[in-house]
């Protein structure tokens, strides 16, 4: 079995109990805080929906890039950030870059957000 602090912020957010159910500890909330942070950002949420609902699953840069109203290297910039948060998978292919949105990442995100603010 490993360490909790050996787990990926995606591993950390599966074993949580949902938050509605009992506190995070600080290990948790520590090992879960990057995958929220590279969603807190408006473009990034933006781009996380657009590759999530894309047909076929995955979708190219060059497809992304014209949904906003910045350059490419910004794009690009901020789908590095979701792939090293671990929400997104990439693919080479030529000179473009595929992404796809990693199931087990949105998952465990659901999951761990599932019944928060059920108690009133």
């Amino acid at each position: 079995m490993s360490n909790l602090l050996d787990l990926s912020p995606i591993e950390a957010a599966a074993r949580c109990s949902p938050l509605g159910r009992e506190p995070l500890t600080a290990t948790q909330a520590e090992q879960v805080a990057p995958l929220l942070k590279a969603l807190a950002d408006p473009v990034r949420l933006r781009l996380m929906s657009l590759i999530a609902a894309h047909a076929g699953g995955e979708v190219c840069v060059c497809h992304l890039t014209p949904a906003f109203e910045l350059s490419q290297p910004t794009v690009s910039h901020h789908l590095k950030v979701l792939h090293e948060a671990g929400l997104v998978d990439r693919e080479r292919r030529g000179t473009w870059v595929y992404y796809r949105a990693r199931g087990a990442a949105l998952e465990a995100l659901s999951a761990l957000l599932s019944g928060a603010g059920l108690r009133t």
